[in-house]
């Protein structure tokens, strides 16, 4: 099946199951989607990111891209532009900024995020807690450059950016932290073994209290098994599908959950918008 495809009717099952806040039973996780997910204030540090976002996406500049991961689904060559990276690889403004708001929530003191593209996804996680201390890892030197560009010019000193193959580089940097792993973003190789390695090597560091976030859980058939691998695992206790990113919580003491929670949709902006309006 056509990758795009795969994603399209994927979303209609989404819709099919999932809910909103309304029959949650879960205090912790009712509190997590009315006060964080779906947040829709703008922080301050948000202007500046997509204002650097804005020019990537504006820039002509041409970069030669490594590539370890499971590719493009657009078919790019390891000649792009910038503004076509930016345009496909980066998150979206909706889903960076759903990750700075669960940084601000958790208040991590380590973050991992595996995948750093052009930067701007992990300076929504470094903006939002400056004491934080954010490692990024990035498998293309010529990306990674652009993200150190990115950094400077958000004035992010709290970024450890690490450039090389995953598979390398992310057992040793683990190794050498100086506190527990608090909040991972696994955004590095949407293929089903690589996840599951990196998952269990992130596992060993971890507290009850870490928040792991998966990204792009349904881009593709292993990518849906790798999610599903996920919430059946022993130390998993809590799942959160958003459809765009998967939320794992290990919080001990819990019985088993998954939640299949509807993220930034137009039909629940709406809903809010009259229950504020009948208030």
């Amino acid at each position: 099946m056509y990758p795009l495809l795969h994603q399209a009717l994927s979303y209609l099952r989404f819709l099919a199951r999932s809910g909103n806040a309304h029959g949650l039973h879960s205090p912790f996780v009712f509190g997590l989607y009315n006060d964080v997910i779906q947040h829709t204030g703008a922080y301050q540090a948000f202007a500046a990111i997509e204002e650097r976002r804005q020019y990537l996406l504006d820039s002509n500049i041409s970069i030669t891209v490594t590539d370890l991961g499971a590719g493009s689904h657009t078919g790019a060559g390891r000649q792009r532009r910038l503004r076509d990276v930016a345009r496909t690889a980066a998150k979206p403004p909706a889903l960076a900024q759903l990750l700075f708001r669960l940084v601000n929530w958790q208040q991590p003191r380590t973050v991992l995020e595996l995948g750093t593209s052009l930067g701007l996804t992990t300076a929504y996680l470094a903006a939002a807690d400056s004491r934080a201390h954010v490692v990024t890892f990035e498998g293309c030197p010529e990306t990674a450059r652009v993200a150190r560009e990115t950094f400077a010019a958000l004035h992010l000193p709290n970024v450890e950016l690490v450039t090389g193959n995953l598979d390398a580089t992310l057992a040793p940097t683990l190794r050498q932290l100086q506190a527990p792993l608090d909040f991972a973003f696994f955004d590095g190789n949407h293929r089903y073994e690589p996840t599951l390695r990196y998952f269990e090597q992130c596992l060993a560091h971890r507290t009850n209290d870490s928040l792991f976030v998966l990204d792009d859980i349904h881009w593709s058939v292993e990518m849906e098994r790798a999610w599903a691998a996920v919430q059946q695992h022993p130390a998993v206790s809590l799942t959160v599908d958003l459809f765009y990113v998967g939320l794992v919580f290990f919080r001990p003491n819990q019985p088993k959950q998954h939640f299949t929670l509807r993220f930034d949709h137009p039909v629940d902006r709406l809903l809010e918008r009259v229950g504020r309006l009948s208030a």
